[in-house]
């Protein structure tokens, strides 16, 4: 009789102690005792038994199945260290059963018996139980902690996590995050910016996730709807609403702005503004001293008005100046970025070079995708007929050869499908790209707003700043980019002299 041995710890300091180990010894003294011979032993280090999804968990069950008829019994320290859930330990307990693998446990007398089987029953539901129980105090005492006004969860980003003088866990402010999470309130309470608007701002300023990772635009989303940067700790699914022992990070009348503009409740200011089409160039362009977005309006003279684009910073003020004259010196900015049209072209023969190549691997992907599929297809009609028509296989073998066809099927079949070539006129692309980019002053100037706003995000993907009279941006279109890394040797109709005339990056 030939048995495998599985322990497992839930938590990364119990891998630390005598835990595993002892849990090894009794199982292999059960062994003994019983006469079983230890193939292989699987140790968990640091999973729940809550969830299926465990790795040696999975390796012992493969490795059952792979030696079906030669392994007949798991050995468990405790059920409590199988399964905590009883339908786990059920459904774990029944798929053992199929390859013929009995459990048993080296401190607890269960065996195939009525009575081993009803005390198998009784102490699976038993370890339920004290799950139950240990999730239940566990509640209680988060629930504990936000009457006292204390946050029991992971801090939320601006805050970090403490102790006070006695030893108790508090929530305290982040001196590097919090400064930034204030920052983005009270700009988005502005109603002068949307929420990517101020994500890019705090973004650029170093706001990022806890973990160090760029800040994602639903994590921002969340943030700007959590009571606690207010000063109140809310659990809606506990039904606990508690002013909360840490600095609030916000006025109470910044929040209510923002969940009115984000509730709908109160009318965004600056969609209105940055779509005027008097101004197509509001809260695009950035003023070069103090990076803020500039805004725009008309002033009234004695006789006439005035159109003005200015810096919205009252510190500042750099900018003031005529919308003709902004407008005129960004269309010469545009004119600038202007390649060669001989460049151009060039770049667009590289282009649909590199296109034709990338269909013919594609075509050679799809082509061996299409005969895997069609290979793993005619393997299933062949097992089919080995177990219908010729009774070469017994059932239980048809069925798991079957599942791990299926299973490969659909996994081909999805690869299949992302090997499909897309169609795509490349040459009418091409021919479009080069005639935006040789025309772009002119059609900037001729184009509607919303053709001019997205003709500007397109050639300046970060925005432009101005300053002193001048224009500049920390970068342009990937377009522009790219037409200055082609090398010499690849152009055969004139020299690469660069985009003409220069500009600044």
């Amino acid at each position: 009789m030939r048995a495998v041995i599985y322990c497992r710890v839930s938590t990364k300091d119990q891998v630390q102690n005598l835990s595993l180990p002892t849990q090894e010894k009794a199982c292999i003294e059960y062994c003994h005792r019983h006469g079983y011979d230890v193939d292989r032993v699987f140790v968990e280090q640091g999973e729940s038994a809550k969830t299926a999804d465990r790795t040696k968990l999975k390796e012992l069950l493969s490795f059952c199945r792979q030696n079906k008829g030669r392994i007949h019994a798991v050995i468990v320290y405790s059920l409590s260290r199988f399964a905590r859930e009883k339908y786990d330990h059920h459904v774990l307990r029944a798929q053992l059963s199929t390859l013929q693998v009995t459990l048993r446990s080296a401190t607890e007398p269960i065996d195939d018996s009525s009575a081993g089987k009803l005390m198998e029953g009784i102490i699976a539901s038993m370890a339920q139980f004290d799950n139950d129980v240990r999730s239940e105090r566990t509640v209680a005492g988060m629930k504990a902690r936000l009457e006292r006004g204390d946050w029991p969860f992971p801090p939320p980003l601006g805050f970090v996590a403490a102790k006070d003088a006695t030893g108790a866990k508090i929530t305290i402010l982040d001196s590097q995050r919090a400064p930034l999470v204030a920052q983005a309130f009270e700009l988005y309470s502005t109603g002068l910016y949307t929420k990517q608007q101020v994500l890019e701002i705090v973004r650029g300023s170093g706001l990022t996730g806890r973990s160090g990772r760029r800040l994602s635009p639903q994590t921002f989303s969340q943030l700007l709807r959590k009571p606690i940067y207010v000063g109140v700790l809310e659990v809606p699914k506990w039904d606990v609403r508690q002013p909360s022992n840490a600095q609030a990070l916000v006025s109470r009348e910044v929040f209510d702005r923002v969940q009115a503009l984000l509730d709908g409740k109160q009318p965004m200011t600056a969609p209105r503004q940055r779509n005027n089409p008097d101004f197509p160039l509001r809260n695009f362009v950035r003023c070069g001293r103090c990076d803020r977005p500039l805004t725009a309006s008309w002033s009234t003279g004695r006789n006439s008005r005035y159109a003005y684009y200015r810096c919205q910073n009252r510190a500042c003020k750099s900018v003031n100046v005529r919308r003709e004259d902004m407008e005129r010196l960004f269309v010469d900015f545009l004119g600038q970025l202007q390649p060669k049209s001989e460049y151009l072209r060039l770049f667009g023969e590289i282009i649909i070079d590199v296109w034709k190549q990338k269909q013919e691997q594609a075509a050679v992907l799809h082509e061996a995708a299409l005969r895997h599929v069609r290979e793993l297809q005619e393997r299933k009609q062949r097992l089919v007929e080995a177990f219908v028509y010729k009774r070469e296989i017994d059932r239980v073998t048809y069925q798991e050869q079957l599942d791990k066809l299926n299973e490969e099927i659909a996994l081909s079949e999805i690869n299949e499908r992302d090997t499909r070539i897309d169609e795509l006129d490349v040459q009418a692309a091409v021919s479009h790209g080069e005639f935006l980019l040789i025309n772009a002053p002119r059609l900037w100037m001729e184009s509607s707003l919303e053709q001019k706003q997205r003709l500007q995000d397109v050639f300046f993907p970060r925005g432009v700043q101005f300053e002193d009279g001048a224009y500049r941006t920390a970068e342009t279109s990937m377009i522009f980019l790219e037409l200055e890394e082609i090398s010499p040797q690849k152009e055969g109709l004139v020299a690469l002299p660069g985009i003409e005339p220069g500009f600044e990056d």
